[in-house]
């Protein structure tokens, strides 16, 4: 399935992982995900794109539903419902659409989601520096 990213995205996300001395498997993950991405101008990015800061809901093949920002690590928060872009769940999200099933490992094995809805998108919004 193709995803996207906006340029403005993939240099905040690469320059983040440069600066780790040593990737995790998450890390990794997040940087197949970068590498297989169509690059998008922030103002061309669709509006149902899952990009960084914005506000999402999934759900699991059961059928419960989670909503979270995908943010960076600093301001990841589960409490406040922040998730950071180098979890498991946050690494596989980046660059998926509305309606996209996004396979996400899981200390029990693997669960698959489906994103349900972008609530708040960046991009979407007008601010192309969040």
């Amino acid at each position: 399935m193709k995803i996207y990213i906006s340029k403005f995205d993939l240099a905040r996300l690469t320059k983040l992982l440069d600066k780790k001395r040593s990737h995790d498997e998450y890390d990794k993950a997040l940087i197949k995900e970068l590498t297989r991405a169509e690059v998008i101008e922030p103002a061309s990015i669709p509006t149902d794109v899952i990009t960084m800061n914005s506000q999402i809901k999934f759900k699991d093949e059961h059928g419960k539903s989670w909503g979270y920002w995908l943010v960076f690590p600093e301001d990841a928060d589960l409490a406040q419902g922040k998730l950071s872009i180098l979890s498991p769940i946050g690494c596989s999200l980046i660059g998926y659409r509305v309606g996209s099933k996004v396979t996400i490992p899981t200390p029990k094995g693997r669960k698959e989601l489906t994103v349900t809805e972008v609530t708040y998108q960046p991009e979407r919004s007008g601010d192309f520096s969040s």
